[in-house]
């Protein structure tokens, strides 16, 4: 039904619309649809990079460092445990 439409048939719809609503509210209409192609094209981009930063963050190697810091960690509490018990010269 509309693959017949054709330029003349384009033509006929845009003067009846620009007729019936006047070219204030048309220029406004377009300005509207404009606004919301460049959100949309802005959501897309922003959603693609969002997308690419987690992908590239999914692919980073798990540090070995916890079970480094687990040991460094150990080892204070040990030193620290050391310097509060009290010694036999130092009781009151």
């Amino acid at each position: 039904m509309l693959n017949n439409i054709g330029l003349p048939g384009l033509l006929l719809i845009a003067v009846v619309v620009l007729v019936l609503f006047g070219r204030g509210k048309v220029s406004s209409l377009m300005g509207e649809v404009g606004k919301g192609i460049t959100a949309f094209r802005k959501g897309v981009k922003d959603g693609a990079e969002e997308y690419d930063n987690a992908a590239n963050e999914a692919k980073k190697p798990i540090a070995q460092a916890p079970a480094e810091d687990a040991a460094k960690a150990r080892d204070q509490a040990d030193e620290a445990l050391r310097d509060v018990t009290p010694r036999d010269g130092d009781r009151s």
